[in-house]
C-alpha cells in the first residue's frame, strides 16, 4: 500500500507536469520548437510588375540602392501552368524577387508579401500550422527547390522556400523591415503566431505611436516591432482608414542618407509619394518605383 508521503509526492509531480505542459502550450516562443530560419539576407520581398516594366524597375531599384541582379530567366514558379520573367535583385539594404508574369497569375500568388528561406520545408510547414498559420498552397517543386504559401492570422500571406543547393549570400549592411498592417482584433494573434514560428522577440510595442507614420498626423496608433532570424518586422495596427499610399508598401529600407537616396530614386524614374518627415528619431519617405512597387525608405534622423 502506498504511504501518504509517496502519494503526496506523486500528486505534486503530476500537478507540476500538468502546469509545465500547459505553460509550454501557451508560450508563444516555445524553446522546444525547431529554428527553421536561415537569415535575413535569404529572405526577399515579392514584387510583381507587368512584363514591360521589368527592366525599368530593375534599373531604377538598383540605381537607388546599389547591388546587382541575377540573370533574367523565364520559368514556371507556380504549381499550375504559368510563365513569368524572373530575377533576384540583391542590394545592401534588401532583396527583391521580381516577377513579370507573361500569363495570368494563378491564385493566390501575388498576394504573398515576402518569401522566407527555411532549412526544412516539411518541418517549416508543420511548425507554421502548429503556430496558427493556414497553408494556402501545399508544398510544390520549382526549378530550384520547393515552395509553399501560408497565411497568418490577420490575412498576411507569405511564401516559404527550400533550395536544393544551399545558397550563400552576404549579410545586409542594414536589415530591411517587413511592414505588416493588421486590425486591432487580430494584432495579438498575429504577433503570437509569428513569434512562435520565428522564435522572434518583441523589441517594442507602442500603443500610442505617432499617427504621422501612417499619414494621420492628428492621431496615434499601435506599432509593434519584432526581430528574429528572418529579420525585422513592423506590425502597424490600424482601423484601415489609411490615406494612399499607406498600407500599400511591403518593405521599409534603411539607408545612410535619405536625401541622397531619394535623389537617386527620382533620377532613375521613381516617384516620391510622401515627402520626408521625422518621427521618433527616424526620417522617412514613401517612394513608388516603375511598375507600381511602393516602398518605405528611412534613415536615422540627424
Amino acid at each position: 500500500m502506498i504511504g501518504n508521503h509517496y502519494l503526496i509526492r506523486i500528486l505534486l509531480l503530476a500537478s507540476f507536469l500538468t502546469t509545465a505542459s500547459s505553460a509550454i502550450a501557451r508560450n508563444p516562443v516555445n524553446p522546444l520548437t525547431p529554428q527553421v530560419g536561415v537569415g535575413a539576407q535569404y529572405d526577399s520581398t515579392h514584387v510583381y510588375v507587368a512584363p514591360d516594366d521589368v527592366d525599368k524597375f530593375v534599373a531604377s531599384f538598383l540605381a537607388t540602392f546599389g547591388g546587382q541582379s541575377t540573370k533574367q530567366v523565364v520559368a514556371t514558379v507556380t504549381p499550375t501552368p504559368s510563365s513569368t520573367r524572373l530575377q533576384l535583385l540583391q542590394t545592401p539594404v534588401g532583396t527583391v524577387s521580381l516577377f513579370g508574369f507573361k500569363t495570368p497569375i494563378p491564385y493566390p500568388f501575388e498576394a504573398e508579401r515576402t518569401g522566407y528561406l527555411v532549412t526544412d520545408m516539411d518541418e517549416a510547414i508543420r511548425l507554421a500550422k502548429a503556430c496558427g498559420a493556414d497553408v494556402l498552397v501545399s508544398s510544390f517543386t520549382d526549378p530550384i527547390g520547393r515552395d509553399a504559401v501560408i497565411q497568418w492570422p490577420g490575412g498576411i500571406d507569405m511564401q516559404l522556400y527550400w533550395h536544393t543547393t544551399k545558397p550563400f549570400y552576404a549579410a545586409f549592411e542594414t536589415v530591411p523591415e517587413n511592414r505588416v498592417y493588421v486590425s486591432p482584433e487580430r494584432a495579438d494573434a498575429f504577433t503570437r503566431s509569428f513569434r512562435c514560428f520565428s522564435h522572434g522577440k518583441v523589441v517594442s510595442d507602442d500603443p500610442r505611436a505617432p499617427g504621422v507614420e501612417i499619414g494621420r498626423p492628428n492621431d496615434t496608433y499601435r506599432r509593434i516591432r519584432i526581430e528574429s532570424v528572418f529579420g525585422k518586422m513592423t506590425v502597424l495596427v490600424t482601423d484601415g482608414q489609411l490615406p494612399y499610399p499607406y498600407g500599400r508598401e511591403l518593405t521599409g529600407y534603411e539607408v545612410a542618407d535619405l536625401k541622397d537616396t531619394l535623389s537617386k530614386a527620382t533620377t532613375s524614374g521613381a516617384t516620391v509619394l510622401v515627402e520626408p518627415f521625422t518621427s521618433q528619431r527616424r526620417e522617412s519617405a514613401m517612394v513608388q518605383f516603375p511598375g507600381g512597387y511602393v516602398a518605405e525608405i528611412h534613415a536615422s534622423a540627424k
